[in-house]
């Protein structure tokens, strides 16, 4: 088995002589507040062993991340009755685009684009008493972490600011894809959004997309299929118009957010973390995605 803490502490030693670290995102007024200069790594393997470098134990503001987790809840809830209401397909466009949704009559391509996780939070709305506090349970749950929650300073940001959500959830309900009162919708997505965790937090609850569905207490909340198809979203959706990339220089399924994190995972062998809040282009971490290649490179470990 490889060492992975050498490994990761080579990694984060590599990266931090990396002059450019990318552009810390600034549309969401309080992500803008972060030091560019954070990165932090953290990987736990199939024998629950822990590593970790950098800024791993910091909490940061998980964002899209968060679709990951909010699709598993819903998946579990309704089971495959959610592919009625949202596609399966890459979607090859950036995160909050609009312009398939209208043209697909109002059918989001995929879960982890913006108006497919709205779709996830409206069901989420619908099958649950208290959407918000039962989310934030499952989180707990899946992390057996109690001290895990939401940041609302960054969920009133982004309720704020976010009009292309606005735009996308009354483009749902146009099409007749959103079942609750928008506004109620979106006050529990812009708060998945904002939930802050760690690198090691992050890294325990997507340990159940590498453990077949079971979490580290041996809980399983996922069955064998429904982690199968998460882990092939992840694969082909979970970094927007650069999936292909991720998939070709990373090769795991894996998901990022604008606050900087990217989640990914190699079945059966670890869950993995890493964050460093300057982005690139395409709205991914730029040392996280370097990070990751450089991982898959010297542990010779990818799904391919």
């Amino acid at each position: 088995m490889p060492n992975y803490q050498d490994i990761i502490e080579a990694i984060a030693s590599e990266l931090n002589n990396v002059k450019e670290k990318g552009t810390v995102a600034s549309y969401i007024p309080e992500l803008s507040k972060i030091d560019p200069n954070k990165f932090g790594i953290h990987l736990v393997d199939s024998q629950m062993n822990h590593y970790s470098a950098g800024d791993a134990d910091e909490l940061f503001s998980i964002q899209s991340i968060s679709k990951v987790l909010s699709l598993s809840k819903c998946f579990a809830l309704v089971g495959d009755s959610i592919w009625e209401r949202v596609d399966v397909e890459p979607s090859g466009d950036p995160f909050n685009h609009l312009s398939l949704l209208e043209f697909e009559n109002g059918i989001p391509r995929n879960p982890l684009i913006n108006a497919g996780a709205i779709v996830v939070a409206d069901i989420l709305v619908s099958n649950l008493e208290n959407p918000k506090d039962e989310f934030l349970y499952f989180i707990r749950q899946i992390t057996n972490d109690d001290s895990i929650t939401y940041n609302e300073k960054v969920a009133e940001s982004e309720k704020n600011t976010g009009f292309k959500n606005i735009a996308a959830a009354n483009l749902l309900k146009s099409y007749g894809n959103l079942e609750n009162d928008v506004d109620e919708v979106l006050d529990f997505y812009f708060h998945q959004c904002s939930i802050e965790m760690s690198c090691k937090q992050l890294a325990n609850a997507f340990y159940m997309f590498m453990n077949h569905g079971k979490c580290q207490r041996g809980k399983t909340y996922l069955n064998i299929n429904q982690v199968k198809r998460i882990n092939a979203l992840m694969l082909t959706c979970g970094f927007y118009d650069e999936a292909g990339e991720f998939a070709f220089e990373v090769g795991l399924p894996g998901k990022s957010g604008v606050g900087g994190g990217i989640a990914a995972v190699f079945p059966d062998k670890f869950s993995v973390v890493t964050w460093s809040p300057g982005l690139n282009l395409k709205g991914n971490s730029k040392l996280g995605m370097q990070a990751l290649e450089k991982l898959t490179t010297k542990t010779s470990q990818s799904i391919f």
